[in-house]
Parts: C-alpha cells; structure tokens; sequence
C-alpha cells in the first residue's frame, strides 16, 4: 500500500473558503480603513480621533479597537498601501527613462505626483516620521528599504548597461539619490511647489549626484 504523507494530503486538499465571520471582519476592517483615510486626508493626523473614524465608518470604537490597535497603528497600514502603490509606480517610470538621469528624474517626480494629489495625507505622514513616538516604526517599515533599494537597482543597471563607471559608488550614491528625493517633500507638499518646479531642482541635483560617475 503506497504510502501518502499527512503533507501531501494537505497539499491536495482544496482551500477553505473564507467563514462568515471571517469575511465580516475583513469587512469591518476595510471600512474603517476607508473612513480613516478619508478622515486622514481632510483632517490631518492630529485631528483625526478614534471616535470619529469609528463614527464615519458607522461602527463602534470597540469593533476600531478589535481590529487596530490605536490610530498609528491605522495610519501604518494605510502608509503601508501607499507605499506598495507608490514602488509600483516609481519602478514603471524607472523602466521608461531613456537613461538612467531620466530613469532617476521619472522615479522622483512619480513620487512627487502621488503626494500632491494627497496633500493633507502627505503632511501627515511627514510629520508622524518624524515623530519621536511613531516615527522611528514609519520610516522603519520594510516598503521603505525597497524604496532605498529601488534607486540602488537603477545605478546598478546603469552600470551593466555601460551608462556609469563600475567604481560608480552604487551603494552611496544611491544612498544620497534616496535621501535628496525625500528633501524636497518639504517643498512638494508644505510650500505649494509646482511639478515643474520640482523637475527642475530635481534634475539639477541627479546631475550633480551622478557627476564622475558617468563612464567615459
């Protein structure tokens, strides 16, 4: 009689779907996350409570608390989606510069443009960065280092591809390119900069930031 591990049969069994119970929680997860966004955007961080995300969701604070821990814990997750949406379209413009300085331009002015169409969402999160509380968990959050490590990976194909010397300093380089991106969100999101304004000072800094760099 051939012998068939407990393993195998539980790889061969179809999913389960989803309880009732589940799905009603994913639910109530769901519209709290939309009423605290919403909340987010129009109200800030600060002036947005529990109570009214509870509210506008048209559930208690408890069923807020059964699914969330407390309102960073909220903002996380909703910084989390944004941050996917955000690598996303930061790695499609990556792939449509013709070199890699457009490559780079293309990838900040991507983020540039999410922000803006979010302004109050992108103060927020600004200012909770850097928050002595919640701030050192946001920046920490893993969809942060694959945003570091998507500027590593353009250098680094410029590199094979001839564009930029191998002693380009990939690493470092890449490092200060992340670093000057997020330096002008003060002016993206805080100082009414126009998209314009912003190419521009962008692609005057990947100039300089790439200088010696390039092969040849």
């Amino acid at each position: 009689m051939k012998h068939i591990s407990p393993n195998s049969v539980a790889a061969d069994a179809p999913a389960r779907a989803p309880t009732r119970r589940a799905l009603a929680k994913q639910q109530t997860r769901l519209k709290v996350l939309a009423a605290a966004r919403r909340l987010f955007s129009e109200q800030g961080y600060e002036g947005a409570t529990i109570r009214d995300i509870a509210s506008a969701a048209g559930m208690s604070t408890g069923a807020v608390f059964a699914n969330f821990t407390d309102k960073s814990d909220l903002f996380r997750e909703i910084m989390v989606d944004d941050i996917e949406a955000l690598i996303a379209s930061m790695r499609e413009a990556a792939e449509r510069g013709r070199n890699v300085e457009d490559g780079l331009l293309k990838m900040f002015m991507a983020g540039y443009t999410f922000y803006k169409t979010r302004l109050q969402l992108a103060r927020a999160a600004f200012s909770v960065s850097w928050d002595k509380d919640g701030g050192p968990t946001l920046r920490g959050l893993p969809n942060n280092l694959i945003m570091q490590d998507l500027f590593t990976e353009t250098l680094a194909n410029a590199v094979t591809r001839g564009e930029l010397s191998q002693e380009a300093e990939v690493k470092l380089r890449s490092q200060m390119l992340f670093d000057t991106y997020l330096s002008n969100f003060p002016q993206a999101i805080f100082e009414g900069w126009s998209l314009d304004a912003l190419q521009a000072r962008s692609r005057d800094q990947i100039r300089i930031l790439l200088a010696g760099a390039r092969r040849g």
